[in-house]
């Protein structure tokens, strides 16, 4: 979503409008601190002044949507299930604040265990100093999120984001340049390794979070998700592991001995990923690892020496 002007409002017009969709989310279940988060993003109202509703007293107050628009769009989120990420053009992810749009798979908190371990991984190699300034894959950025995480945690490293929507990318490559990050970045269009061929053996890390939903699965997932978020990003074949097995078997080529192989998966895969790890031949030390619910959600080991 592309804000093209501020629009200026009362601190009352919002304050009735904020009572209004209060009632409303109730009425159609929807979270109301998704209003109170909405207007911090759109309005820069802070939380104190939201819950000592204090803003009403205001005169002006600057928003990147007008009442209409944002009306018309809560609108969307009570009917259609929009997500309120979607409406707030933005979403916030580790310390970043990221924008995000229809073209990208709204970020998840798990996620961020992605960047976590990716550092545990690498402090735990004993050729950490190389890896840390070496080159690493993100593929399937999406927003970036990942990339951006990476470039942070090893900021000597070069990042190479890959992925098959040009829409992402731009997304992706926007979120990058906000951040001050891009310099560290490279971006490419395709699918998985394939615009890095000619870096094959060289990687010192891949991080991903494929697709991983069972085909027949994604129609029953939440509204929000099946109806807005893009099915390019969900949808990982008849048993979820189609690009995961892809994964497995092709990252051996890119990564150096000692190279680092992480993904995130979902509930119920961790035995699979494991067993497929070990019978491609090319892994040691394969770990699964748990998010913060207890979920065996996380991937990861280490290209033998040998292969």
């Amino acid at each position: 979503m592309v804000y093209k002007k501020l629009n200026v409002v009362s601190g009352l017009q919002l304050w009735q409008w904020r009572n209004r969709a209060i009632a409303t989310g109730i009425t159609h279940q929807v979270s109301v601190a998704e209003v109170d988060w909405l207007l911090q993003e759109i309005a820069g109202l802070d939380r104190l002044s939201l819950r000592l509703q204090s803003f009403k007293d205001q005169t002006q107050i600057l928003m990147n949507l007008s009442l209409e628009e944002l009306e018309n769009l809560w609108q969307r989120r009570l009917h259609d299930r929009l997500p309120v990420q979607y409406i707030a053009g933005t979403t916030p992810w580790r310390n970043f604040h990221l924008k995000v749009s229809s073209a990208v798979l709204i970020p998840r908190p798990e996620t961020e265990c992605l960047i976590d371990l990716a550092v545990a991984a690498v402090a735990k190699s004993k050729s950490a100093p190389h890896l840390q300034q070496g080159l690493w894959a993100d593929l399937g950025t999406g927003s970036g999120a990942i990339a951006l995480g990476l470039a942070d945690a090893f900021p000597e490293a070069t990042i190479h984001a890959v992925d098959y929507s040009p829409e992402a990318l731009a997304i992706a490559q926007e979120n990058a340049h906000n951040l001050g990050l891009a310099k560290g970045i490279q971006f490419y269009q395709g699918s998985w390794w394939q615009p890095l061929t000619s870096l094959k053996g060289q990687f010192s890390g891949m991080v991903s979070n494929p697709p991983y939903i069972p085909r027949d699965m994604v129609p029953t997932l939440q509204p929000e998700v099946v109806n807005h978020e893009p099915h390019l990003a969900l949808d990982g074949g008849v048993d979820g592991l189609d690009e995961i097995r892809h994964l497995i078997d092709i990252s051996p080529r890119y990564l150096r001995p000692g190279g680092v192989w992480l993904i995130e998966m979902m509930a119920g895969q961790a035995q699979t990923v494991r067993t497929l790890l070990h019978k491609q031949g090319s892994y040691c030390n394969i770990q699964i690892h748990a998010d913060l619910e207890g979920v065996e959600r996380f991937a990861l080991a280490y290209v033998s020496a040998e292969f």
